[in-house]
C-alpha cells in the first residue's frame, strides 16, 4: 500500500512539473506580483537621503534625524486551505481526491517556482494538519505527500474554525486558495472576512456523476458527513447542483473572492491556466496595464 502511495506521489510530481515550468509559472508570476516594498528598520539620516523617508517619531524621540529603510518584497506567502471532510473523500472511483491532489500540486509547484513560501492547512470541522509555509522542492514534496496520504479524523466542515485559526497563523498579506466542494452554508461571510486582509481564491471541486445523464427516479443516499439517509429525486438533483454553482458564484463575487470551477476529472492544467489568464486580464483592465 505504501509503495502504491509513493508511486502516485511521484506520478503527480512528474505530471505537474512540465506544465508548471513551461506554462503556469509565468502566468502565476504575472497575477501574484507581491506588494512592492516593505518596511525593514530605521537608521540615522545621511546627507543625500530622501527627506520624504524621514521617521519623525524616532527623530523627535532621539533628537537626531532618522529615516525609514525599505526593502523590495520579493517573496510572498502562499497558503492552501484544503477541505478534507467526508464529502471531499467520497468521490466517484476516488477521482475527487485525485483532482484535489493535482490542482494543489500545480499551485504548490507554481508558487515554489516563483520562490514563494507555501503552507498547507487541512481542515474538516477542525484543523486536521498544518504544514508551515516554507520554500523548496523538498517542502513541495512534503505538501503533496500530506495531500495524498493524510487520513482525517473528522467528517464535517467548519470554515469558521479554519479561517479563525488562519488569522493567527498568517500575519502578513498572503495569497490563499481554499479548495472545497462548499457543501455547507457557512462559507460566504467567513471568506469575505478573510478577503479583507488577503488575496483569497476559491477552487470549487464539483462532482455530480448523474448531471449529464437522463436518469430519473428516486434514489436513497447517505450523507457522507452526517450519516443521515435521504431520498433524492435524480432529475431535481441536477437542477439543485446547477443552483448551488450559481449561488456560489454570486457569493464569491460579492465577497471579492476569485472562483475557479473545477469539475472532477477535468484537465487541471487548462482550468488553472484559464483562471490565471482571467485574473491577469481583470487586473490589467482595472490598472490600465
Amino acid at each position: 500500500m505504501l509503495d502504491e502511495l509513493d508511486q502516485r506521489l511521484n506520478l503527480i510530481e512528474l505530471k505537474c512539473r512540465r506544465p508548471v515550468e513551461h506554462l503556469l509559472a509565468g502566468e502565476y508570476r504575472s497575477v501574484f506580483r507581491g506588494r512592492g516594498i516593505e518596511f525593514e528598520d530605521v537608521r540615522p539620516y545621511q546627507p543625500g537621503d530622501d527627506v520624504r523617508t524621514m521617521d519623525w517619531k524616532v527623530t523627535a524621540r532621539t533628537g537626531e534625524p532618522h529615516i525609514k529603510r525599505y526593502i523590495e518584497e520579493r517573496e510572498q506567502f502562499f497558503y492552501l486551505l484544503v477541505d478534507v471532510s467526508a464529502s471531499m473523500r467520497h468521490g466517484t472511483h476516488g477521482q475527487k481526491a485525485k483532482t484535489v491532489s493535482e490542482i494543489c500540486a500545480l499551485l504548490t509547484m507554481a508558487a515554489i517556482k516563483n520562490q514563494d513560501r507555501v503552507g498547507l492547512i487541512l481542515f474538516s470541522d477542525e484543523i486536521e494538519q498544518i504544514v508551515p509555509a516554507r520554500k523548496g522542492r523538498s517542502h513541495a514534496m512534503r505538501i503533496m505527500d500530506s495531500l495524498v496520504n493524510f487520513q482525517p479524523k473528522k467528517k464535517g466542515t467548519n470554515f469558521a474554525e479554519v479561517i479563525g485559526r488562519f488569522g493567527h497563523i498568517a500575519r502578513k498579506h498572503s495569497v490563499v486558495f481554499v479548495v472545497s466542494d462548499f457543501l455547507t452554508e457557512d462559507y460566504a461571510s467567513e471568506l469575505q472576512h478573510l478577503a479583507f486582509r488577503h488575496d483569497v481564491n476559491a477552487v470549487h471541486i464539483s462532482d455530480n456523476p448523474l448531471q449529464n445523464t437522463s436518469a430519473s427516479g428516486l434514489l436513497r443516499m447517505r450523507d457522507a458527513e452526517t450519516g443521515i439517509e435521504k431520498v433524492f429525486d435524480l432529475k431535481a438533483n441536477t437542477h439543485a447542483s446547477e443552483a448551488h454553482s450559481q449561488k456560489l458564484h454570486q457569493q464569491m463575487l460579492e465577497a471579492g473572492v476569485g472562483l475557479l470551477e473545477l469539475p472532477v476529472g477535468d484537465n487541471c492544467v487548462e482550468a488553472l491556466a484559464g483562471f490565471f489568464h482571467e485574473r491577469h486580464q481583470h487586473v490589467a483592465d482595472h490598472t490600465g496595464g
